[in-house]
């Protein structure tokens, strides 16, 4: 029984780049069955397409412009059925010992078709790349973090997050705007971001750059201190053993 074509998708900020894919793809589909589902010039766009349109594996270039090929494999697990990965890179002895290290399929540029052959062989029924591989191969954070919403997955810029409440097994991203729900640990947050976001209490961390001060406020018979933020009303409370950063950040 044959098995049936592979569903491809190309993702590489560079047309040229994209054009030789397809014609690589082309070549190799005698031997390895295989529909090319569409291409995207971005991560934002890739994400979109993908929302909308199953792949199987995702060619997907590391270096990208505002969201690198890296966090966008990270964001593909967030998919109903996320896709498998090969990573194509221009040559980076950083990247390419990180991905044998971590067993990551990945094509050096200039591709050969022989080459591709064989990562698309192996991509068939491979799973998509684990979330603590991904941050092992990206020790930077990323720039986005991403919720599903109805079948699409919604990016939220870190830049615009007030602060990350961790709740049951979801964690509540707050932005100046909206609240998101996204399946993370607080614990993994805190270590992806330790210089944009403080923990104020054992379920909570704040963006430093949110805070507007802290205020004394009663409870239980016992005074306590609350951080005032400046982007929303909550007022989020400090637990004891955080006070020190009323000292620390400073009292307004």
């Amino acid at each position: 029984m044959n098995e049936p074509a592979l569903r491809v998708v190309i993702v590489d900020d560079e047309t040229p780049a994209r054009s030789r894919m397809r014609d690589l793809l082309a070549d190799c589909a005698q031997e390895v069955p295989l529909i090319v589902e569409g291409e995207a010039s971005d991560g934002r766009m890739a994400l979109e397409l993908l929302s909308s349109q199953p792949a199987d594996v995702v060619l997907l270039d590391v270096r990208m412009p505002e969201m690198d090929g890296i966090e966008v494999a990270h964001h593909l697990l967030k998919l109903e059925q996320p896709p498998a990965v090969i990573f194509t890179t221009a040559y980076d002895a950083y990247a390419i010992s990180a991905f044998e290290v971590h067993a990551v399929d990945y094509l050096l540029k200039p591709i050969r078709a022989s080459r591709l052959r064989e990562a698309l062989l192996r991509a068939r029924g491979a799973k998509p790349p684990a979330a603590d591989m991904l941050r092992e191969l990206r020790p930077q954070g990323r720039a986005f973090l991403s919720a599903p919403e109805r079948g699409r997955i919604h990016l939220i810029p870190v830049g615009d997050v007030v602060y990350l409440k961790a709740e049951q097994k979801y964690v509540t991203v707050r932005t100046a705007q909206r609240e998101y729900l996204i399946e993370e640990s607080l614990t993994g947050l805190e270590n992806e971001y330790p210089a944009r976001f403080v923990r104020v209490h054992r379920n909570c961390l704040v963006a430093r750059d949110a805070i507007l001060g802290f205020e004394r406020a009663d409870g239980d018979g016992e005074g306590h201190w609350v951080v005032l933020l400046k982007a929303c009303d909550e007022r989020i409370a400090v637990s004891r053993r955080q006070q020190y950063l009323v000292r620390e950040l400073g009292r307004q």
